[in-house]
Formats: C-alpha cells, sequence, structure tokens
C-alpha cells in the first residue's frame, strides 16, 4: 500500500478516535468514565488505539487482495483537507516500526476494544469498516466474511450485523434487514421497530460527543428514515 494510503487510513481512525472519546489534547494519557463511550473506567492512549484500529483495519483493506486508488482518494481527500499532514506522519512511523513487523490478531484487538467502548461505539466501527470496504464502490464477499468474523469478535448480534451490512450492500428485502424485522410482521411491529431503531440512532443522542461522531449515527439514522418510507410504501400504510 502507498504512504498516502496508510495516511487516508490514520485520518479515518483519527475521526473515530475523537468520536469515541471526544478527548481535546491527544498527547495526554487520560481515564475515562461517567458519560464516555467506555463500558468502565481504564486508561488507554490515543496512539494506542490508533494502532489498534489501524490494525483492524489493515484486515479489511487486504482482504480482496487489492487495494484501488479511488478507495485511497476517497478517505484521503475528505480527512487530509480536515485535519492536515503533520499528525499522519507521526503515525505512520510508528505504524512502520512496529504494527506492520507483527501479526495482526482480530480477536486480540477486538478484545481490547471490547474492554474499553460501549456497545454502541463498537457499531460504530462496524458502520466504519463497512464503508471502508464500499469506498471503491463495492463491498467484496471476502470483505463481508472479514468484517462479519470482527462483528462476533466484539460482541454484536447478528440482527445489528445484518442492519448495517444491508446499508451497505444492496440485497433482497434490505428494508426490512436495516429494520432488523422480518417481511412477515403486520404493520404495527413495523412502526414499532422504526421506533426503535430510530432512538437507536438519532443524532440527538449524541449531542455531547464530537461531530464527526454524530455524522455517523445521521447516516445510519438516514438510512433507518429510508428504509421505513420504502416499508411504508410497499405496504400502503399511513
Amino acid at each position: 500500500m502507498s504512504f498516502f494510503g496508510y495516511i487516508a487510513i490514520f485520518f479515518v481512525l483519527r475521526w473515530i478516535y475523537s468520536a469515541f472519546f471526544n478527548d481535546s489534547n491527544s498527547q495526554q494519557r487520560r481515564t475515562y468514565s461517567g458519560g464516555s463511550p467506555y463500558q468502565r473506567s481504564t486508561s488507554v492512549s490515543p496512539e494506542d488505539f490508533e494502532l489498534h484500529l489501524l490494525s483492524l483495519t489493515s484486515l479489511i483493506i487486504k482482504a480482496d487482495g487489492k487495494v484501488t486508488q479511488r478507495e485511497l482518494d476517497y478517505v484521503r481527500q475528505y480527512f487530509v483537507s480536515s485535519y492536515g499532514k503533520e499528525r499522519a506522519n507521526a503515525i505512520f512511523k510508528v505504524f512502520n516500526e512496529v504494527v506492520k513487523k507483527r501479526e495482526v490478531s482480530a480477536a486480540r484487538i477486538c478484545n481490547y476494544l471490547n474492554a474499553r467502548t460501549r456497545y454502541e461505539s463498537r457499531l460504530q466501527i462496524l458502520h466504519f469498516l463497512f464503508g471502508i470496504a464500499q469506498a471503491d464502490g463495492h463491498v467484496s464477499d471476502p470483505e463481508v466474511r472479514i468484517i462479519q468474523q470482527i462483528a462476533g469478535y466484539l460482541r454484536l448480534t447478528e440482527r445489528d450485523f445484518i442492519s448495517i451490512k444491508a446499508m451497505f450492500v444492496k440485497d433482497q428485502d434490505n428494508a426490512y434487514k436495516i429494520l432488523e424485522i422480518d417481511k412477515s410482521v403486520p404493520d404495527h411491529e413495523v412502526k414499532k421497530a422504526y421506533r426503535t431503531m430510530a432512538k437507536k440512532y438519532h443524532p440527538d443522542k449524541l449531542m455531547d460527543m464530537d461531530e464527526a461522531y454524530r455524522k455517523g449515527a445521521e447516516e445510519k439514522f438516514t438510512k433507518v428514515q429510508e428504509a421505513y418510507e420504502t416499508v411504508r410504501k410497499e405496504r400502503g400504510m399511513s
């Protein structure tokens, strides 16, 4: 992968880090508790988090055996314009010196994240991984398999995996999958599912979080709204 390819990934990870931890000083090690995305108080440095996510992302990048320029350009153009190149150089150096010299274990990385993030934060990781996979315009079967494996390691439910996958991979009954319901359910269950999913991803729940994190929630919230409208029109619901 090219130098700029790793820079692109780095900027995505900076986005996820700031989104999850809302840290105003990335040079300090802090203990998070209370309203943070953590399940319990713990200590982790920004560098630790970035390298773990970078390692996890590398599994997706390599899953289909190719890295396209479209993937790299899509991510790089957005995040370089948002953050600049200086911060990328440091983590790229560490990645080359440390991470590339060891085998990447998705199970180990996910165990690390499970101990330090809330469930909804891990849903955002899944959304992020599918976003990387789709950057070249197509989510391949090998990428889906790797992401599904990671979802299992992150202790996400199968329904949540199928729901987020349906936001990126077009398949039969996508709208129902996004709403996490079967096509056979009655209309009142459709409305109930919509309210549940809308509440789950509503951006207002994340007003205290970083803007990038809210943007991710907004994207999922929009997909839920679109799915509900599709089902509602299909059934002729009022």
